[in-house]
């Protein structure tokens, strides 16, 4: 028998467990909601389309400076370790580039993790234990809540950004974690970063701060929002996602060094993850360096995200729940949401729909991820083309517009 003729064999049937929570994918959401559309297959992208559904905030990706010094790290490589990261010696390229971040970010010390989502759900499970309730923002990134889960922790959610909500949840529940995002990755808004500080420390509570979204564009060479706001000694960890303006594959977390070596003892994402490799070590190094000397581009970034908003917001296009570079348009029903991204890319602009389980039910939208490379004729574009689809896309009938409405009656 050759090796063409070799048939594979018929796939392993699935229990009616599975089937049934396929089925309410497949044939509930995509056949009969969506129309057999999957919400997250794009149409071909030309090569002139504006694309706004990357985290490249930076445009450092493909920096000259960055791709060679990985190149050099790949091409003197002599064969690296493969191991968990918890048997990393001191002293190891690893260790030196944790002490660079967490200074770059005014901490004591740090821990590289897999991702931004490892780093997350590792601290939220070395910190809590069953029963300990974490008071998490409804809008906090969703390895948050699944480092509850896994700490079996107590989930206690409050209205997004609603310090009254925090305070009387905190009453009823008792001290535990705090746990929100600087700038939030649906709608572009901020935290109230120093109230989320009184709070904690009036309470007890330790405060964790996801930098994923402003770590690079925000703060003193881009250190982020609580450097910003001078918070490094009253924000017990703050996390980031190294995938966003840092434009790598890494997680990061600021801690004290006594509590690394506990976090490395007992975080299940650190010890069951391996090291990141030499190439990956020298992109994030000279992306330090790049990065802290970007003002220019995190600048150009502010003036995009303003302009942007002021004129989506002349067209009738509720974007006023934030104010920083992701820029949500919410239509939604996934069905409106997903005719209006099919809309834009008719003009030219590839926007990422968001729907459940990154947004509530029917709270589904379209995000448009802006970067400091953006032209000015590219940001026209953009606002031609929201105000091209304005009536095909029903932005009279939004629940996002009828909210807006209700505000300028309060």
């Amino acid at each position: 028998m050759t090796r063409a003729s070799i048939q594979p064999p018929p796939a392993a049937r699935f229990p009616d467990f599975v089937s049934r929570r396929m089925d309410l994918h497949y044939v509930t959401r995509i056949a009969q909601l969506l129309g057999g559309e999957h919400p997250h297959a794009w149409q071909p992208r030309p090569a002139d389309a504006v694309f706004l559904a990357g985290n490249d905030y930076l445009c450092l990706t493909g920096e000259p400076a960055l791709v060679g010094a990985q190149m050099r790290a790949l091409q003197h490589s002599q064969g690296e370790m493969l191991m968990s990261a918890v048997y990393l010696q001191q002293g190891s390229a690893q260790h030196r580039l944790e002490r660079r971040l967490a200074r770059f970010m005014g901490a004591e010390d740090g821990v590289l993790a897999q991702s931004g989502w490892a780093a997350n759900v590792g601290l939220v499970q070395t910190l809590a234990a069953p029963g300990v309730p974490v008071y998490l923002d409804m809008q906090a990134h969703a390895s948050l809540w699944e480092g509850v889960q896994s700490a079996g922790a107590l989930p206690v959610p409050f209205l997004h950004n609603d310090m009254d909500h925090l305070r009387r949840q905190l009453q009823r529940h008792g001290r535990g974690l705090i746990a929100v995002d600087a700038l939030y990755s649906t709608n572009g808004s901020i935290a109230p970063l120093a109230q989320l500080a009184d709070i904690a420390e009036h309470s007890g509570c330790m405060l964790i701060v996801d930098e994923s979204h402003s770590l690079g564009t925000h703060g003193p060479r881009g250190a982020g929002l609580v450097a910003a706001q001078g918070l490094g000694g009253r924000v017990h960890f703050r996390t980031a996602s190294l995938a966003k303006a840092f434009a790598g594959r890494a997680g990061f977390i600021t801690c004290s060094s006594h509590f690394k070596g506990y976090f490395l003892s007992e975080s299940r994402p650190a010890i069951f993850s391996s090291c990141l490799l030499g190439h990956e070590l020298a992109w994030f190094d000279a992306a330090i360096d790049f990065i802290a000397a970007a003002d220019d581009r995190r600048a150009a970034l502010r003036r995009h995200a303003r302009a942007l908003r002021e004129d989506l917001g002349a067209l009738g296009y509720n974007v006023s729940d934030g104010s920083e570079q992701i820029i949500a348009l919410e239509p939604g029903p996934e069905p409106k949401t997903l005719a209006l991204r099919k809309l834009l890319e008719q003009h030219g602009v590839y926007g990422a729909m968001f729907c459940a389980p990154a947004t509530p039910k029917n709270r589904s939208l379209v995000r448009l991820t802006l970067n400091s490379g953006l032209d000015r004729a590219q940001l026209a574009r953009i606002v031609h083309a929201c105000e091209q689809i304005r009536d095909a896309a029903g932005v009279e009938h939004w629940s996002s517009t009828r909210r807006l409405r209700r505000l300028a009656l309060v």
